[in-house]
C-alpha cells in the first residue's frame, strides 16, 4: 500500500489514505500511452470527408480531341484526374475510423497513467469537493489554495456533480470527469489530477478487474 496525504479544500492536510500498488504503483508504459491516445483521437474523427472520383464529376465524357493527327498527346475525356475539374483518384470517402483495443491493455494503460501522476507529484487527494452553488469563483479559490490557478487540472469525482460541472465550464484549463470513465488521453493532457477520497473505490472497481 502507498501512503498519500489527504487535504481539504483549503489545502490543509487532514489525514492520509492508503492507495493500492496495483492501481498507483505501476511502471510507466509509454507504449500503451501511445496506443490509447491514437485510439482516442481516431474514435473522435467524424469520417465524413468525401471527394468525387472520375465517375462522379459533372464533366462531359466526350473525347477532348481526336486520337491522331493533332500533334497533341492522346487524351480521353476531361474527367481524367490530370485535367482541372477532373475526378480525384483514390480520394477519401466517408468511413468509420473508430476501433477498440483489448480491455486489459486499456485498463493497464490507465493504471500506469495514474501511477505516473503520483510519481510526478501531480496527484492531489481531497477529502471532498463541496460548492455551495455553481460558481466558478468558488472552484478558482480551491485551485488557488493549491497554486494551480494557471495549470491544466483534471478533477475526478465518484458521481455526477452538477455544481462542480457548471463551475468548471468557464475554466478553459479545468475539466471534471466521473472517475470510472477516466481515460489515458485526458490523464496525459492535464498537468494535475485531483481526486476525492470517494473516487478511489470507484477507480478500483473500474480498473482493477
Amino acid at each position: 500500500m502507498i501512503q498519500v496525504p489527504v487535504y481539504n479544500q483549503k489545502a490543509e492536510k487532514v489525514g492520509e489514505i492508503e492507495l493500492k500498488e496495483e492501481l498507483f504503483g505501476v511502471e510507466k508504459r509509454p507504449d500503451l500511452f501511445y496506443t490509447c491516445v491514437v485510439m482516442h483521437l481516431a474514435n473522435g474523427r467524424q469520417g465524413t470527408h468525401s471527394t468525387k472520383r472520375r465517375g462522379e464529376v459533372n464533366r462531359s465524357g466526350r473525347k477532348v480531341w481526336p486520337q491522331k493527327g493533332t500533334g497533341h498527346a492522346r487524351q480521353g475525356d476531361r474527367k481524367a484526374p490530370h485535367w482541372v475539374g477532373g475526378g480525384r483518384p483514390f480520394g477519401p470517402k466517408p468511413r468509420d475510423y473508430s476501433y477498440k483495443i483489448p480491455k486489459k491493455m486499456r485498463r493497464l494503460a490507465i493504471r500506469s497513467a495514474l501511477s505516473t501522476k503520483l510519481q510526478e507529484n501531480a496527484l492531489i487527494i481531497l477529502d471532498k469537493i463541496e460548492l455551495s452553488q455553481p460558481k466558478t469563483k468558488e472552484l478558482v479559490n480551491i485551485l488557488n489554495n493549491f497554486g494551480l490557478a494557471d495549470s491544466k487540472v483534471l478533477i475526478g469525482v465518484p458521481a455526477k456533480d452538477e455544481n462542480l460541472k457548471r463551475a468548471a465550464m468557464n475554466l478553459e484549463k479545468v475539466k471534471t470527469m466521473i472517475a470510472s470513465v477516466l481515460n489515458v488521453y485526458d490523464l496525459l493532457k492535464y498537468d494535475y489530477l485531483i481526486l476525492t477520497v470517494d473516487a478511489i473505490p470507484v477507480l478500483e472497481e473500474a480498473f482493477l478487474k
